[in-house]
């Protein structure tokens, strides 16, 4: 058994999130291996958790205005505004990775934090599910089990406009909005602003690839999507991810 990397991609929202869902399908039945997916977002989006609530969450008009994507996750968490990042998706059958919640993040996050520390940064893994460089969060990261299957996704920050990300995202309290603002740039940061460069998603993948393999003791090879999983993908793309009886179901 390998580990099929799929090489990096660029989607819409609703199709990054149909072929995750596509892959969890498959992989469950057994008719695909384990799969670590890399991927990036055009045009730029939010991506909400799957428990929140649209309409508290997102300023779905400065969207429309800004041409911003927006998609509901299968997986947890806050929302996300996916923009200068790596994503990557990896989906295992439960019996390739027998742990529980958070010894499973530790595991497939320490794959990303060997990454980070190739590159001399100092990374750590903070549970539950976000790693941070020099004590600011570089990366969060979501799971989510169905099928048989375990799905992990998550982002590398290459760059980030954390003013633009609240332009986007409504805030409990307007009058705080500033303070907030400042406190988030105070506590995340990015590839760009650690290394004082611009760092391409290629830049990463082949070192992620081999950190992956050795966490889960399996080697791995390049290849490509089924016809069945495409076609998989295809279809929720259109019947979920762009519908709205999905993304405004809170």
């Amino acid at each position: 058994m390998n580990l099929r990397i799929i090489p990096l991609e660029q989607h819409d929202a609703a199709m990054n999130m149909a072929i995750d869902e596509a892959l969890l399908a498959c992989i469950g039945k057994g008719d695909a291996p384990p799969t670590l997916r890399f991927y990036t977002w055009h045009p730029p989006a939010i991506s909400l958790g799957y428990f929140q609530s649209l309409t508290e969450e997102v300023d779905l008009e400065a969207c429309k205005k800004e041409n911003i994507d927006m998609v509901r996750r299968v997986t947890g968490g806050g929302a996300v505004f996916h923009d200068q990042e790596l994503t990557y998706s990896i989906i295992l059958p439960q019996q390739v990775l027998q742990k529980d919640i958070l010894p499973s993040y530790a595991l497939l996050c320490g794959a990303l934090v060997k990454t980070f520390q190739e590159k001399k940064l100092d990374a750590q893994f903070v549970p539950i599910n976000d790693i941070i460089v020099n004590n600011k969060k570089i990366s969060g990261n979501a799971q989510t089990r169905r099928n048989g299957c375990i799905l992990q996704h998550g982002t590398i920050l290459l760059d980030v406009d954390i003013d633009k990300m609240f332009s986007l995202l409504k805030v409990p309290d307007e009058k705080m909005k500033g303070k907030l603002i400042q406190h988030i740039k105070e506590r995340v940061t990015s590839m760009q602003q650690q290394l004082q460069r611009k760092v391409q998603p290629e830049e990463l993948i082949p070192s992620l690839c081999k950190h992956f393999s050795d966490a889960l003791h399996i080697p791995f090879q390049e290849g490509t999507y089924s016809e069945e999983e495409w076609n998989r993908a295809l279809f929720l793309k259109k019947t979920k991810y762009l519908n709205n009886t999905w993304n405004a179901m809170r």
